[in-house]
């Protein structure tokens, strides 16, 4: 994943991070080690700065624009998808950084590649636990910084069937995506540590011409050979900016092969959505948003990260995604053979039964703007909005300054119909048990007249005091 581009965000999304109790060590990496070395590219002949895709944003339609909102339908009715992060850094079990957190030299590290053996048939327990989990497409890593290619390509020796595998990962990932019915992603690290020219492009005009051929070529070999393609997950554009990676050109191939595609912001161009890392940030003004998540601290598998997420957690966020209309690519780590570590099958499972009942209230739901409660978070379709009790209270919970009218209320999980009474400054919904109807969290269907609109702000200036 990204510790390095958009370097000029550094101290925003640290303050965040710490607000959300996420400041990790790959944020802190962003600000030290990694800005230096997007600096020292700035001076490279024939090589532009790195710039943020704002500033490369030209009054000239990038590649795709014109059909972007008929190419998103599907995506942002998904809500839910399975990001997998698999790779040679799995055989060490030390996080998919490994081989620069430790400077671990390439011929100390590629021989990694021989002893990589995951297990025919893991890509389709893959997609069974994401069909399970109520997850609508997956994107996998086709080849992460490391170098090296899951996929069968004329264009290197480091891949997949020519190493361990023996085989063709990424084929065996596609074929068990669409067995399930499940949209296909692949990600494409540009960075890139083991090409002799990934980092040498920064500062040397022929090694750059070099390097983006053979990128292209890698991007036209994943979207050529595998047939439709669904989303095109860039990440890391270190050490270039968009005219050194020719985006332009790189998208324009993208869209003339796969033309339904949609495709990410990490190449230094607007691209179609955005992609928020670790934290959940909506987009303004109509733009597409997908905010991705590890289910413990890494990305990788690391064997001693036990920071695992719950289920509770993970349909929170899910919940939280939802309501400001983004989407949530939540990653799993396989281990060496492909297996998945248990607790993450544990949660997925778990949010995939939850789904079952629920998932009408996340999927192709609309924006949002009830959201202030201390026991429960909001989604909305139509008229309808829904109450997701994640700390039941029991007896009874309460809306404040809901400013329409609620005409009735029934628990999802059940279909019972809720009592209800509502004033000027609350709706009460009462009669509840003391134990919440259903796991990890209790929704309630609440049936209004109007679009749900929140004013607690009203509640605070003109609800009568004592004595008044």
């Amino acid at each position: 994943m990204d510790r390095i581009s958009q370097i000029e965000d550094i101290d925003q999304m640290n303050q965040d991070s710490m607000t959300q109790g996420l400041l990790t060590r790959r944020n802190i990496l962003k600000g030290t080690g990694a800005a230096m070395l997007a600096i020292a590219a700035t001076s490279a002949p024939g090589v532009t700065a790195m710039a943020s895709a704002q500033d490369t944003k030209s009054s000239t339609p990038e590649p795709g624009e014109g059909t972007r909102a008929q190419r998103l339908v599907w995506w942002r009715a998904s809500r839910f998808g399975m990001f997998i992060h698999f790779g040679v850094y799995s055989t060490i079990g030390r996080h998919e950084w490994e081989m620069e957190d430790e400077a671990i030299p390439v011929a100390e590290y590629a021989p990694h590649a021989v002893t990589f053996h995951p297990r025919a048939g893991s890509p389709a327990a893959w997609a069974k636990l994401a069909k399970q989990a109520g997850m609508r497409y997956m994107v996998l890593t086709t080849k992460h910084h490391e170098g090296f290619c899951n996929f069968d390509t004329k264009l290197t020796n480091y891949n997949a069937a020519k190493q361990g595998p023996g085989r063709d990962v990424v084929r065996e990932y596609v074929e068990a995506a669409r067995a399930e019915g499940l949209r296909v992603g692949f990600y494409y690290s540009l960075m890139d540590w083991h090409h002799p020219d990934g980092a040498k492009c920064a500062t040397d005009e022929e090694a750059r011409k070099r390097f983006v051929e053979y990128t292209h070529g890698l991007i036209r070999e994943l979207l050529t050979n595998y047939g439709k393609i669904d989303v095109l997950w860039y990440d890391v554009a270190w050490p270039l900016d968009a005219n050194g990676w020719e985006s332009i050109r790189m998208n324009k191939m993208i869209f003339e092969l796969q033309p339904e595609i949609v495709v990410n912001n990490r190449n230094k161009l607007t691209g179609d959505f955005s992609t928020p890392e670790q934290r959940i940030v909506a987009e303004t003004g109509g733009r597409a948003w997908e905010s991705c998540m590890t289910m413990n601290d890494s990305w990788g598998y690391q064997a001693a990260d036990d920071n695992w997420k719950n289920s509770r957690i993970i349909l929170r966020n899910l919940i939280t995604c939802a309501r400001d209309d983004g989407n949530y690519l939540l990653n799993i780590g396989p281990k060496p053979d492909g297996s998945i570590p248990e607790p993450s099958v544990r949660a997925l499972r778990e949010v995939g039964e939850w789904l079952q009942t629920n998932g009408h209230t996340i999927y192709e739901t609309d924006i949002c703007q009830v959201r202030r409660s201390n026991y429960a978070s909001f989604t909305r379709k139509g008229n309808t909005l829904y109450m997701h009790v994640h700390f039941w209270p029991g007896e009874y919970v309460a809306i404040s300054g809901l400013r329409v009218k609620v005409k009735a209320a029934k628990l999802v999980k059940t279909g019972e119909a809720v009592a209800l009474s509502q004033d000027e400054f609350r709706v009460r919904f009462t009669g509840l048990p003391m134990e919440a109807p259903d796991y990890p969290l209790t929704t309630i269907a609440i049936e209004c007249d109007s679009e749900p609109h929140q004013d607690t702000d009203y509640v605070r200036v003109n609800k009568p005091r004592m004595g008044v």
